[in-house]
């Protein structure tokens, strides 16, 4: 395959698409809007599952490495009531099902695995426009353009690939997470420590939960989720942290302390994030010399496989665009046509899942399901 491929966006599926295709011998130039690999926090813990994550690391040729970021024990999960009892308490069975590694250490491999100067830093999309006969021309914040031959959206939520194939943009999904870090647990917050236990810890209620997760180091890292409209977050002032702590405990009064702590002791200012989606099902008409990947192409509410998923896409979009080296609409259509159902399958709904006990009971069915 002589055509160059252009990939917008340096996350975890770009990369992987821009791995595969390098193991393949076929050309990729990642664009991304970031002026470097550190210019920001690249996010908590992920559990990387061995049904599609593990295999677009395995199609990658990188489970080695992976393993070597591994955080052992971190497969624990606790799920509690808002009162601190107990409800799930399942250690880590070391069975590598879904072994858990930092985000910004995941994708650092992938960077490691590329050739020098495959990622092009400080490169932000403006637009797009379709130049026709599947040529596309890309066009930078600086002004700079790069016309393509093959176009691949792995630009995330509010990608400026997406408008060449679909109408369709993110919705608010009726819920906000405020994220927060305790640093030192073990030794400044042992009850929150011993709440959390060594892997993750889920206490959840109607419109109001606390998800925690133990990251390297000894640090609690917590995603405080209230469902309510967005201009009732609108009229909380986030620039002042310790009026936005207060007025995210107040939601939590009567919470177990040990739990509320995760918001109230933050050592980090807590930060706002509203959470997308795109409809259910999305997808398009094929668009010679473009597709998408990632959440710029199924962008759901969190529920654990949205990494997993965009690794799979770039995996999978790889290994098509090698097995069909002559016909790149050909790869496309095979790949979308995986990809469509796959994304559709897991855009699940937490309508059931309203309570530490409902959470319990749907553990339970998939522990006895395997």
């Amino acid at each position: 395959m002589t055509t160059h491929v252009t990939i917008i966006g340096a996350g975890l599926g770009g990369l992987t698409l821009a791995r595969v295709l390098h193991l393949h011998g076929i050309p990729a130039t990642v664009y991304e809007a970031e002026p470097s690999p550190t210019a920001r926090s690249q996010g908590g813990m992920l559990d990387i599952h061995d049904y599609n994550g593990q295999l677009a690391l395995g199609s990658a040729g990188l489970m080695d490495e992976f393993h070597g970021l591994v955080l052992e024990g971190r497969q624990a999960l606790r799920i509690l009531e808002p009162d601190g009892t107990v409800l799930f308490d399942k250690a880590d069975d070391g069975s590598g099902e879904r072994p858990e590694v930092q985000r910004g250490e995941l994708r650092q491999l992938l960077l490691d695995s590329l050739p020098a100067g495959t990622v092009r830093w400080g490169h932000k999309v403006n637009s797009t426009r379709s130049l026709g006969e599947g040529r596309h021309e890309v066009t930078f914040a600086d002004g700079g353009t790069v016309v393509t031959g093959l176009l691949v959206g792995a630009d995330g939520a509010w990608s400026r690939v997406r408008p060449l194939l679909s109408t369709a943009t993110p919705a608010y999904t009726g819920k906000s997470v405020v994220e927060t870090y305790l640093f030192d647990a073990e030794t400044r917050h042992p009850a929150t420590a011993k709440a959390v236990g060594g892997g993750s810890m889920i206490a959840p209620t109607p419109g109001r939960e606390i998800f925690a997760h133990r990251e390297r180091g000894d640090t609690l890292h917590a995603y405080v989720g209230l469902s309510e409209p967005q201009d009732w977050f609108d009229a909380i002032d986030f620039t002042d942290a310790a009026v936005a702590t207060a007025r995210v405990a107040r939601e939590f009064a009567g919470w177990a302390p040990e739990l509320t702590a995760l918001i109230t002791d933050s050592d980090t200012a807590p930060v706002l994030r509203p959470l997308y989606a795109l409809p259910a099902g999305h997808r398009w008409d094929r668009v010679p010399g473009a597709t998408l990947l990632g959440d710029a192409a199924h962008l759901s509410a969190p529920n654990g496989e949205g990494a997993n998923l965009a690794m799979l896409d770039g995996a999978e979009l790889g290994e098509a665009l090698a097995a069909h080296p002559d016909d790149v609409e050909a790869a496309l259509t095979a790949y979308e046509q995986a990809m469509f159902p796959r994304s559709a399958e897991v855009h699940v709904s937490e309508a059931d899942v309203d309570t530490a006990h409902d959470l319990v009971a749907a553990f339970t069915r998939h522990e006895q399901s395997r």
